[in-house]
């Protein structure tokens, strides 16, 4: 079956986010609209996807013995900017041990079979800031169930329990780091202008890749965070989407 072309709704509320001038990414809106002006469709490729049941095994047992209390998920990339759980507080928050790298293949989505995409991730390493989402007990597990397959689905995360230092104190959380054992989505670590080559040629049913970063470098720019490697990142591909 051919890939056509078709329309998604749009992820974002239109200028949610204003960087100022001098902050303002090479990579722009305008820019990815005009490379894709529509989402990919009927062109991807599933990686060994999680069942239902193996999912919901997954959430009971992270979060058994925690009774009924409050929890914190940290964000680093698109939970910023696209939250599809209800929260009761955010804040911002440092996770040690784990950097903001992308490592992982995406053949769906942002991504198809001919075109893969690379997906942010937590990997081993380092630091990362982020966002601390508090999402308020009672029924934790049902609020973030759609969360959880969202970013289970496609085993290229697993869950862990990180200490996210914030401005209030050190918090347990949820984070979902990359899945290194599973050969068949994790990149390890790859040159940046190889990262950004495949960004820019990505695209799926759910939008670009390019979207996906540029979104994601607005939202931390807006929150007072630059992180060194997506700006270079973004100004890469941008350079490939004008060439």
């Amino acid at each position: 079956m051919k890939c056509r072309l078709g329309r998604v709704a749009n992820e974002r509320e239109p200028d949610a986010v204003k960087a100022s001038p001098k902050n303002a990414p090479h990579l722009t809106r305008a820019q990815i609209e005009a490379r894709f002006p529509e989402p990919i469709l009927n062109c991807s490729q599933t990686m060994g996807e999680l069942s239902d049941a193996e999912m919901e095994a997954s959430l009971r047992q992270t979060l058994e013995n925690r009774g009924d209390e409050d929890l914190w998920l940290f964000g680093y990339g698109s939970l910023i900017w696209k939250p599809d759980f209800t929260y009761a507080d955010r804040v911002i928050a440092r996770v040690q041990g784990y950097h903001r790298r992308f490592c992982l293949w995406q053949r769906r989505y942002r991504g198809n079979r001919h075109n893969p995409n690379l997906m942010l991730a937590l990997d081993a390493g380092g630091s990362c800031h982020g966002v601390a989402f508090r999402v308020a007990a009672p029924d934790v597990a049902t609020k973030i169930s759609a969360t959880w397959r969202r970013e289970l689905v496609g085993n290229g995360y697993r869950p862990r329990w990180v200490t996210a230092h914030t401005g209030r104190g050190a918090v347990p959380a949820l984070a979902f780091v990359a899945n290194r054992g599973n050969a068949e989505r994790y990149t390890g670590r790859l040159p940046d202008a190889v990262v950004a080559r495949y960004i820019a040629e990505a695209c799926g049913e759910g939008g670009s890749g390019a979207e996906y970063l540029l979104e994601t470098v607005l939202a931390l720019e807006e929150l007072g965070i630059r992180d060194s490697r997506l700006w270079q990142l973004q100004k890469l591909v941008a350079g490939y989407l004008d060439s």
